[in-house]
């Protein structure tokens, strides 16, 4: 089981990327979630996001149970689903407009940039919540 959390909290391993982990685990998110969306539509990319939270969470916590440090920067789980709520957004919009969402990439540049942006931030309540260690 721990090489199964292992490789969803770091996605495939991805998180071991030296160089800026979580802008590699964001990018890698792009496609999975254009593939998710392109095959099930908005409802099915709204019902994959309890999935990877659910997912994420258990991965997670079954991998840091063996490191002293609860937010290994390896672990990347996290970065998918922030990623996959900010590009929420760009999917509605498709839908409702009845446009491809490959038409909005201007879009797809925005919640990648911004998303990044306050993950590294980490803005007020963020910040504290991040620096708990239960």
């Amino acid at each position: 089981m721990q090489s199964i959390s292992r490789n969803i909290a770091t996605l495939m391993g991805l998180g071991f990327i030296g160089f800026a982990p979580g802008t590699w685990g964001s990018l890698a998110t792009l496609p999975l979630f254009a593939v998710i969306f392109q095959a099930a539509g908005l409802a099915g990319t709204l019902i994959a996001l309890p999935l990877i939270l659910c997912l994420g969470w258990w991965a997670t916590q079954s991998y840091t149970q063996l490191h002293k440090n609860h937010d290994p920067s390896e672990v990347i789980i996290d970065e998918v689903a922030g990623q996959w709520i900010a590009l929420l957004p760009l999917a509605a919009g498709a839908t409702h407009a009845g446009a491809s969402l490959f038409a909005l990439w201007p879009g797809w540049i925005a919640a990648f940039l911004l998303f990044r942006f306050f993950d590294i931030w980490k803005p007020s309540i963020i910040s504290w919540a991040d620096r708990r260690s239960d």
